[in-house]
Formats: structure tokens, C-alpha cells, sequence
């Protein structure tokens, strides 16, 4: 018989909508003192450059407002499960790389790209305010409740701040309950990609989850354990680095036979 499945987690909806808004604050506040050269400058997303990925990190939100403009689908039940998601993005970078180019180029020199910051973020308050969770609304994987989508909208702006900080040498803080639930989503990914209870993965302060399967223990300490941090560990979750890399950096200590996860990475793609 396969493992038993946890109930998802639950995420306070006022919490992550505040989250939200503070992450994009703080991307807001270190684009706009970015000077034309910086942000011409390279990322590590392939062609994108810093300006690019700024304009990406706009879009995270207002794809939010932009759909909550529409009717919403005529559905029983989302398509997509918020667990799901991170599995169901496969496929979409080509499209999502093209939307991105595309806005960048279209966007005007006035207001300039800190007014369009303030823009999506003004329509972001405005549609989101009022909006209830479980409304369904489309996403480029399916339909997703809001409150659900808003999770994702969390995980987005973190994992972007730290290719922004990347690309640009900025220290951009992350609001600590974006982190908090990036961290879990992330982790909470892995334990559905691989459940069981032979491994359990720390990421303090803001995650524990028991995964792969195989004997569980019931007392005492774990017998398989993966520990990390936060930032390394949605680097190892989205393909930023790699498993054996941080291993030998010290980033990720492993006991265990069974604390190998290499061949469970990434989960977001």
C-alpha cells in the first residue's frame, strides 16, 4: 500500500496577501535605484537581462488582477490543487520567457519602470481587496483558487528576489512571511512528489516534512535526515544549484542512507 498523503498545509489568507505586497515593496524599492546600466546588466535565466526580470516580477502580480478582471471559470472545483502547482508548471517557461520579452519592450520610458511598478501594484490592491479566497480564477496551468494562487504569487517573488540579488549583487530583504511560505510550499512539494516517512528534511525555521518511502520511525531521532536553510533550500528546489554542490559546501548536511535527495530535484521547473 503507498504511503498515505497529508492534508495540505493551510496558509492564512490575510497573512499571504500582506506577503505579498511586502515582497514586491521590497523588489519596488531596489529596481528603482537601479541605474540604466544595471539593468541592462545579465542574469543567471538565461537571456533575460535584470530589466527583464524586474518586468517578470511585475507580471507575477498583475497576472493576479488581470484575471480577476475576467468572469471566473464556470467550474464545480479548481483545476488545479495547490500542491499541484509547482508539478503543473513544466512546459510554461517558453511562453511566460516570451510574454516577459515582450512587456519589457513594449513598456514605455514614462512613468518609467518604477511607475509601472506602482501601477501593478495600486490595480494589485484594488482587485485583490474585496476578491473572496475561494474564488476561481485562470492561471496559465488552470483554474486555482485565489487564495491558493496568491500562495504561489509568494514562492514567485521569493525565488525571483534571490535572481535578482544574484544578478545584481543587491542584498533585497525577503519579507519573512514570504520566505515562510516559500519554505513550506517547497517542502511541502517534496513530501507529495516522494511521501513517506524514511527521511525527514528540516528547513528551520520554517519547515519539517517526512518523505520517501521506506521503514518510518516513531520515536527518538530520525534515522535519514536532510537540514538546510531557507535559501539554499529553494535554490535546490528550483535548479538554482545543485544537490552534490551544496553537500560539499557544507549548505546541506545529510545523514543517513536513505538522505540522498539529488534524484528527487527540482521540483519547481
Amino acid at each position: 500500500m503507498p504511503p498515505a498523503k497529508k492534508r495540505p498545509r493551510a496558509y492564512d489568507p490575510a497573512k499571504t496577501r500582506a506577503a505579498v505586497l511586502a515582497q514586491f515593496e521590497n523588489v519596488r524599492a531596489a529596481v528603482a535605484a537601479l541605474p540604466p546600466e544595471r539593468l541592462a546588466g545579465p542574469t543567471r535565466l538565461g537571456e533575460w537581462s535584470v530589466r527583464e526580470l524586474a518586468v517578470h516580477l511585475t507580471m507575477v502580480l498583475d497576472h493576479v488582477s488581470r484575471n480577476l478582471e475576467l468572469p471566473a471559470p464556470a467550474l464545480p472545483k479548481p483545476d488545479v490543487a495547490l500542491l499541484e502547482w509547482p508539478f503543473a508548471t513544466a512546459g510554461k517557461a517558453g511562453p511566460i520567457a516570451a510574454d516577459t520579452v515582450a512587456l519589457a519592450a513594449e513598456l514605455p520610458e514614462s512613468p518609467g519602470l518604477d511607475g509601472w511598478f506602482a501601477e501593478v501594484a495600486e490595480r494589485f490592491r484594488a482587485r485583490v481587496s474585496e476578491a473572496p479566497d475561494d474564488r476561481l480564477l485562470s492561471t496559465r496551468v488552470g483554474a486555482m483558487r485565489l487564495g491558493d494562487f496568491l500562495v504561489t504569487r509568494a514562492v514567485e517573488l521569493v525565488v525571483h528576489t534571490d535572481d535578482l540579488n544574484d544578478a545584481t549583487g543587491l542584498d533585497i530583504p525577503y519579507d519573512r512571511q514570504a520566505l515562510a511560505i516559500c519554505t513550506r510550499l517547497l517542502a511541502d512539494a517534496l513530501a507529495e512528489k516522494a511521501p513517506g516517512g524514511s527521511v525527514e528534511v528540516r528547513v528551520p525555521p520554517f519547515a519539517v516534512v517526512q518523505c520517501v518511502a521506506g521503514p518510518k520511525h516513531t520515536r527518538g531521532t530520525p534515522p535519514n535526515i536532510v537540514e538546510t536553510d531557507p535559501l539554499t533550500w529553494l535554490r535546490l528546489a528550483t535548479g538554482r544549484t545543485e544537490w552534490a554542490r551544496e553537500l560539499a559546501a557544507a549548505k546541506v548536511g545529510a545523514s543517513g542512507e536513505r538522505a540522498d535527495l539529488a534524484q528527487l530535484l527540482p521540483l519547481l521547473r
